[in-house]
């Protein structure tokens, strides 16, 4: 009988798989709608007295989106009090949606990456998975590698979709 042979397990293929690098912290918009006389209006006195009696310790090591879910003129310095506060507290701060946090948290730790640790290697971008990650990560993580690798393939090492492979050196 013939001993079977996983041809994956022993390939040179790297699997990344962008769900390892999912911040895993809680996430929470701001609504600047609660922080306006009738949600209407922006009134300096008291929104700097609210800012300063607020308990932002609530925000401890939580991702936070900065918003105005209603149609109001605010100005931009309201906005970066708000980021001032959060700041002493949260892990991340951003102006916009949550989808715009994510984003962000994707973008800060795909910066960590070293693409010189993939050099010449041939890469698989695991896609499916159970955690939210925007296409703007994929497309990332691509523009990040290509210039290295050798070979960039998305899917599952048993079943790829080529994307990319380096040209060869004709002399």
């Amino acid at each position: 009988m013939e001993e079977i042979v996983n041809r994956v397990a022993g390939s040179s293929l790297i699997t990344l798989n962008l769900e390892d690098y999912y911040h895993k912290g809680e996430r929470i918009t701001w609504d600047m709608k609660d922080w306006l006389f009738q949600g209407m209006i922006l009134k300096e006195k008291d929104y700097r007295t609210a800012l300063k009696e607020h308990d932002w310790s609530q925000y401890e090591g939580k991702n936070v989106a900065i918003i105005c879910s209603v149609d109001a003129i605010v100005p931009t310095w309201a906005y970066m009090l708000a980021a001032l506060n959060l700041n002493k507290y949260a892990h991340r701060v951003v102006m916009g949606d949550l989808a715009a946090l994510e984003l962000v948290l994707y973008r800060d730790a795909l910066a960590a990456i070293d693409p010189e640790e993939y050099r010449d290697a041939k890469i698989v971008i695991k896609g499916c998975g159970n955690l939210p990650v925007p296409e703007s990560a994929y497309v990332e993580l691509t523009t990040m590698l290509q210039p290295v690798v050798s070979s960039l393939m998305f899917g599952e090492p048993c079943s790829t979709v080529p994307l990319y492979k380096k040209p060869r050196n004709r002399g």
